[in-house]
């Protein structure tokens, strides 16, 4: 794969609508750089084709699914006391996006 350039992360950082200084760029093509180097050295590893992929970290993992209990939920009208405001069952909140 082709190292990540300064005009790469600017790019993705454009299309994040992130702009990032100066610093910050070469903050994240040192980051880069070292996961590249991470995964260089994982590569070099032998037979890894050939090791099957975990599903979880514990080898005696085993997943427990339990039944589903129903319970009494609190009553409308006494969630609906501590709002400031609300119409009908709908919590009314100020706008946060213009």
């Amino acid at each position: 794969m082709a190292k990540f350039t300064k005009e790469m992360v600017n790019d993705y950082a454009d299309k994040l609508l992130i702009g990032l200084t100066e610093e910050e760029n070469k903050m994240v093509l040192d980051e880069f750089d070292i996961i590249d180097k991470n995964i260089n050295i994982i590569n070099e590893i032998d037979n890894l084709e050939q090791v099957e992929p975990m599903t979880h970290c514990l080898d005696d993992f085993e997943a427990k699914f339990q039944e589903d209990e129903v319970e009494k939920s609190v009553d409308i009208d006494e969630l609906l006391n501590n709002c400031d405001s609300h119409i009908n069952d709908e919590i009314k909140v100020p706008k946060v996006v213009e």
